[in-house]
């Protein structure tokens, strides 16, 4: 049985507050959200968004090449499975970043995943996330009135902090009695005044997630394709309040495709397409203001490999979609797949920062200053310059 303090450990990450307010300091007086999608065991980008034009892929690909590919431009493809990002790249609401990759060169899921969402140079340095640090920095964080929305099981590394997190996760265990939260309430009203507010505040927030009917539910884990979508349509709702959250993270899992990278990646990225549409649908008219991006901790080999899949890599490809997003374009210093243009000569060549990117968003959404990005969102960074022009 949980005991009160996990009970009240559990209620300062799960409980919603109606008392967050706007960021007023966000660039072009803008209501921005921002949302940050973690692809948790390395996304194979030359798959996801093929580099069709280039001389040297088809043959490098063996039997991975991408069947009825979307084309972004010239050069780049987008997989068949992503409909409605191509929808929204074709809207100017999307873009593809490629060639991108974290300050992290080992191929080490762990110690991967620890850099890009510590936001540090080397992994085991802090336990917390830029998104949360970066809360930080904005106006009413200071006072605790400012809080971020981490989805999932567990709160993402990426928006652990000392700024307070709410966290909300899709339901997969049988629901309880629909008078057990309303008899725990009366209960602690008379016997812990505190549990009681702790518990009025999330049992609001499964009434404002599950409000309308129609909404996906959530099939077996984060990195199932049904519980993608959930998590999305739950967090949209969330953000989509006037006085709820404004930056969130989610962490979808299953990326790492040894063997059978075929069918397996169209599934899953057909569950990040659902996501990205849940989003678009449920934060209405916030969606004009929002930027959501999607990044993994590494890339996969460039060559396929005997199980009909890719091993550990280096770079990837990273999307961004949203009403605030200058999309309609694909970003990339393309570095080439010939062998002496590979990275170990086996990877994609990493070209671009990914925290580049991150700070970019951050300056052009929500005004913040360079220096404070690179001393406190992500230190050790000031070398590496805000992307320009990501946001409309």
């Amino acid at each position: 049985m949980t005991n009160r303090r996990q009970l009240l450990t559990l209620g300062a990450t799960a409980a919603f507050s109606a008392f967050i307010p706007r960021l007023s300091s966000a660039a072009g007086g803008r209501d921005p959200r921002f949302v940050t999608i973690i692809l948790r065991g390395a996304l194979d980008g030359l798959t996801a968004v093929p580099p069709a034009g280039d001389p040297d892929y088809a043959a490098l690909r063996g039997d991975l090449p991408v069947e009825g590919a979307i084309p972004l431009d010239s050069t780049f493809s987008l997989h068949p499975s992503m409909n409605a990002f191509a929808r929204q790249y074709k809207a100017g609401q999307a873009l593809v970043i490629h060639a991108a990759a974290s300050p992290y060169r080992e191929r080490s899921h762990f110690d991967g995943q620890d850099v890009l969402e510590s936001g540090m140079t080397a992994p085991g340095h802090t336990d917390s996330g830029w998104m949360n640090r970066f809360l930080r920095t904005l106006p009413g964080a200071q006072t605790a009135s400012l809080r971020g929305l981490g989805v999932g099981g567990v709160t993402p590394l990426v928006m652990r902090g000392q700024a307070p997190v709410l966290g909300w996760a899709p339901a997969t265990l049988k629901p309880v009695d629909a008078d057990l939260p309303p008899r725990l309430l009366s209960l602690y009203q008379a016997t812990d005044p505190l549990l009681a507010s702790t518990l009025t505040e999330a049992i609001a927030t499964g009434k404002i997630v599950g409000a309308e009917k129609g909404m996906v539910k959530a099939g077996g884990g984060p990195g199932d394709p049904k519980t993608m979508i959930a998590m999305a349509e739950g967090a949209a709702k969330l953000l989509a309040q006037p006085d709820g959250p404004r930056i969130a993270a989610l962490a979808f899992e299953g990326w790492d495709t040894h063997a059978q990278e075929k069918q397996r990646l169209a599934n899953l990225l057909g569950g990040l397409d659902g996501a990205l549409a849940a989003f678009e649908t449920g934060l209405g008219p916030a969606w004009r203001d929002t930027a959501i991006l999607v990044i993994t901790e590494f890339g996969r080999t460039a060559a396929v490999n005997g199980t009909g899949g890719t091993d550990h890599g280096t770079a990837a490809a990273a999307f961004m979609a949203g009403g605030a997003v200058k999309g309609g374009r694909v970003i990339a210093d393309w570095p080439g797949l010939k062998t002496g243009q590979l990275y170990e000569a086996r990877d994609l060549k990493p070209t671009t920062d990914l925290r580049g990117v991150m700070k970019g968003i951050m300056a052009d959404l929500y005004a913040v200053p360079e220096s404070a990005l690179s001393r406190d969102v992500f230190p050790d960074s000031a070398g590496v310059r805000p992307m320009s022009g990501l946001i409309a």
